[in-house]
């Protein structure tokens, strides 16, 4: 496998020149700067590919390209939108980039109720609580339709996690929940978020599979021509926030994508953690059945934990061997890919994967971290994840 780091830029704490000590040799990054729907300069990627090459790494991934609201929605300037992305993978493509990660998780990227939850250890870790997420949602945001998507329990709940809130906890929950990606939404405000909400009315799960499948109609065939694997991040959580429709959030979901748009091209981003949330995911089956889709993994884990509605559990971001997902076992099914690819004589035999959304420990506590980036976090589960992998090629060899 490709041990890679997600960097974010020459704004990132991590100093790139620093990432060969933590034992990474690829980066994933992506021109954050540029919003969704623009053009990506080659200048400007040609920029960032050397910063990477100076620092003795290479570009693996590009995570994310993003893609617009206007294309998730089908909205009036999706076609202007459709050509700058297509512009920008041949670009990516002029600089040997070859893997994109994208997501279609409408409005918000991933979404948690607190960054810096505390833990018995004394580190801290994101955390998802539903409660939390209903009284921002029922409260705060005041989503006229909010009332409908909770139980009488859940409610129950938010009025409780409510009332334990000052000011302060209430706007720090309202950032946490808005801002999603590092840097991605840092300047939305509360009617921002319900301006989007309203774009999505009448968009049922349906819909916006089908804009999906049209979006990927459109880029899958440039992909292939290129030469560009093109992969799907997934829901994270795996279930319905703010009344919006999820179409990423199970295996049988990645099935149906990427039998509709049947080309190598168009490919899945395992995010172990994302789609672990689901009680029934079964990572390894995942790889044995769509292992030959697989371009891009991301391996951490979360842990579930209880949760006044059981179809959206609570969950935080768990050490990379401590979670709810087996990870010796999804490494080993990964590799054994892997083993297949090589026998086959495919180029792309080596998967690209990376630790994400490490714990905070030590001095990650004295650093201004981006959440769910810690360096020495990460760092830990990069070291577990590389000893699963060397001992899983002993085994197999």
């Amino acid at each position: 496998m490709i041990e890679c780091w997600r960097w974010f830029g020459p704004d990132d704490p991590t100093v790139l020149s620093d990432l060969p000590q933590v034992g990474a040799t690829g980066v994933v990054t992506a021109l954050h700067g540029f919003a969704p729907g623009e053009v990506w300069p080659a200048a400007a990627i040609a920029e960032r590919k050397s910063m990477i090459r100076a620092a003795g790494l290479t570009w693996e991934v590009v995570e994310s390209l993003p893609v617009s609201e206007a294309i998730k929605t089908q909205a009036p300037d999706m076609a202007t939108h459709l050509a700058a992305y297509k512009t920008s993978m041949e670009a990516l493509t002029e600089a040997g980039v070859r893997t994109i990660c994208y997501n279609f998780m409408p409005i918000l990227d991933w979404t948690r109720t607190q960054t810096h939850a505390p833990l018995p250890h004394g580190g801290t870790a994101m955390l998802f609580d539903l409660a939390q997420f209903a009284a921002f949602d029922l409260f705060l945001l005041k989503r006229a339709e909010a009332v409908d998507d909770y139980s009488a329990e859940v409610q129950e709940a938010a009025k409780a996690a409510l009332a334990a809130m000052d000011d302060a906890a209430k706007d720090r929950l309202t950032r946490t929940v808005i801002a999603g990606l590092p840097g991605a939404n840092d300047g939305w405000t509360l009617d921002d978020v319900r301006a989007r909400l309203d774009t999505y009315r009448g968009i049922e799960a349906d819909d916006l599979r089908r804009h999906l499948i049209d979006f990927l109609g459109e880029v899958a065939p440039v992909a292939e021509a290129l030469g560009l694997r093109l992969c799907c991040h997934p829901d994270d959580p795996p279930f319905s926030l703010l009344g919006l429709p999820r179409v990423m959030s199970s295996t049988a979901d990645y099935e149906a994508v990427l039998d509709a748009v049947d080309t190598q091209a168009n490919g899945a981003t395992l995010c172990t953690g994302s789609l672990g949330v689901t009680p029934d995911f079964d990572a390894v089956d995942f790889v044995r059945r769509l292992g030959p889709r697989i371009h891009f993994a991301h391996l951490r884990n979360t842990k579930r934990l209880a949760s006044a509605d059981p179809t959206r559990p609570a969950f935080f971001e768990a050490a990379h061997l401590e979670g709810d997902t087996d990870m010796v076992g999804t490494i080993s099914a990964l590799m054994q890919e892997e083993a297949r690819r090589r026998a086959e004589g495919r180029a792309d035999h080596a998967i690209p994967m990376r630790p994400d959304h490490g714990q905070e420990l030590l001095m990650d506590r004295d650093r201004d971290s981006l959440p769910g980036y810690p360096l020495i976090g990460r760092m830990r589960g990069l070291a577990e994840l590389r000893g699963v992998i060397a001992a899983v090629g002993v085994g197999q060899a």
